[in-house]
């Protein structure tokens, strides 16, 4: 093994070069350029095949990345592929937007001791792509069709997971989904230069040609209840993720030119995949020429800031109340943002929006940190008369998001939620107090990463198909 591994301490960390930053400011493109073969198997040889892989306790997905990486390391590419897609069933996606600096790269042994982690992700990436350039990818091929039926409400990742592990088992699948396109947060919150539509599109094409129904352009409380979808199906799972935006209620709340990162994020995503966007070709929502402040510290904080570059804002401002080191986001997306020309404003909080009609200017807090929280980060603390403003075109508020009201949206009371607003499930079996429903991703767990929610739509495929085999059992029983 060591003729191929543990050389990185003869061959350092590199990654894939990125595109120079004024070609990249100019298009929606991937910034990141990729790795030849040479350079994915040199990369790759440097792991060290530790005895405990941080890298793969700290994945969500409990990825078998070392193995992976000594088979790239050994040139067997088709076989990295065929171990990195039996854990996950979007490789392609993870390898791209997964804030690996906080999980697997973040945690890599080598990492810690000081001579550079391996870059995992765009290995990862590298593999994937190779493989469907190749012709590894097929859609699933179905031995044992059954004659059950899951309706699964929700067509993200976690939706969409859950809806190819439940195929691979032969039940009969159909996701339903409010928007025009499947893929959810994937197709209209995150941007083309993280993630181009081609690699989501191309991915529900495979479904599709896999036996599973979608059913697009569809409202559960409006075209069908959920009881209804109930009766359809031998069971169903909810997997809608929360698109609530959290609202910073303050003087001049409702001021024109104030807007949600989705709706922003949306109308950007729908332009880049050629729709017609009214509120966009009007300018409203377009950044060109405007001064954008963008209010929050996470990564859609990251997508709304570095897409404004691209559209060709005049400036674009972060607002964050902590300071960088306590960023919520990635640390590398943070670092893309001020290579592209985003002006951080560190420990800082909006007190108000200001303006006749739409917004011209925000009153700005400076903050100090105080003593830890019960979280344990240190509490913000506003300075006393140290506002100051901030000249603003347009303002988009990237603060979280919050579950909708599922059971008044799907005129089904009786689902019961927590008080947070998420759906209550059985922390073993993921069902809701509904019998037969069961519920997955950002819905149950709150706002979180992509890789969780494909890790929660596994894990519920798992019980729903304990649960229908269970059902299956007790029927041949009594025949």
């Amino acid at each position: 093994m060591t003729d191929k591994m543990l050389k990185f301490v003869k061959i350092g960390q590199q990654t894939p070069p990125k595109r120079n930053v004024d070609n990249r400011k100019e298009d929606f493109n991937e910034i990141y350029d990729e790795f030849i073969t040479q350079k994915a198997q040199e990369q790759s040889s440097r792991c060290s095949q530790c005895g405990v892989p941080f890298c793969q306790v700290h994945c969500p997905l409990s990825n078998n990345i070392p193995d992976w990486l000594k088979l790239t390391a050994e040139g067997r590419l088709k076989e990295a592929y065929e171990l990195s897609q039996s854990t996950n069933n979007m490789p392609e996606v993870c390898g791209r937007i997964c804030p690996q600096d906080r999980l697997c790269e973040g945690n890599c042994v080598i990492e810690q001791s000081g001579h550079g982690t391996i870059t995992i992700g765009s290995v990862e990436k590298y593999i994937t792509d190779t493989a469907w350039e190749q012709g590894w990818v097929k859609p699933i091929s179905i031995k044992n069709e059954k004659s059950q039926s899951i309706g699964i409400i929700g067509a993200g990742p976690a939706g969409l997971a859950a809806a190819e592990e439940l195929r691979k088992n032969g039940y009969k699948i159909t996701v339903y989904d409010r928007y025009d396109r499947a893929g959810g947060l994937l197709i209209y919150g995150i941007p083309n230069f993280k993630l181009e539509k081609h690699v989501v599109e191309r991915r529900v094409k495979l479904l599709k040609e896999s036996g599973i129904e979608f059913v697009l352009n569809f409202e559960v409380g409006k075209d069908a209840t959920l009881e209804q979808l109930r009766k359809k199906h031998d069971a169903i799972l909810i997997a809608t993720g929360v698109y609530k935006p959290r609202e910073i209620e303050l003087p001049g709340n409702d001021l024109d030119n104030i807007f949600p990162a989705m709706e922003f994020l949306t109308a950007s995503n729908k332009k880049g995949l050629g729709d017609k966007v009214d509120l966009f070709d009007k300018g409203t929502l377009n950044a060109e020429g405007k001064n954008v402040v963008v209010i929050g510290g996470g990564d859609t904080a990251m997508d709304c800031v570095r897409t404004s570059v691209r559209q060709k804002a005049k400036s674009v401002k972060c607002l964050y109340r902590r300071d960088k080191e306590n960023m919520p986001g990635s640390a590398r997306e943070v670092s893309n943002a001020e290579e592209e020309g985003v002006e951080f404003v560190w420990l800082s909080s909006p007190k108000e929006f200001k303006g006749k009609n739409k917004i011209e200017h925000l009153i700005v807090d400076q903050i100090k940190l105080g003593e830890p929280d019960e979280t344990g980060r240190r509490r913000p603390e506003i300075k006393e008369g140290s506002e100051f403003e901030i000249k603003a075109d347009i303002v988009i508020k990237a603060l979280g998001f919050d579950p909708e009201n599922l059971p008044l949206l799907f005129d089904a009371q009786e689902l019961q939620v927590t008080k947070w607003g998420t759906l209550k499930t059985d922390f073993d079996t993921m069902e809701t107090n509904l019998k037969g429903v069961f519920a997955a991703g950002d819905i149950v767990r709150g706002a979180s990463l992509v890789v969780w929610a494909i890790k929660d739509g596994r894990d519920a495929a798992l019980s729903i198909k304990k649960y229908l085999e269970n059902i299956y059992l007790r029927k041949s029983r009594v025949a």
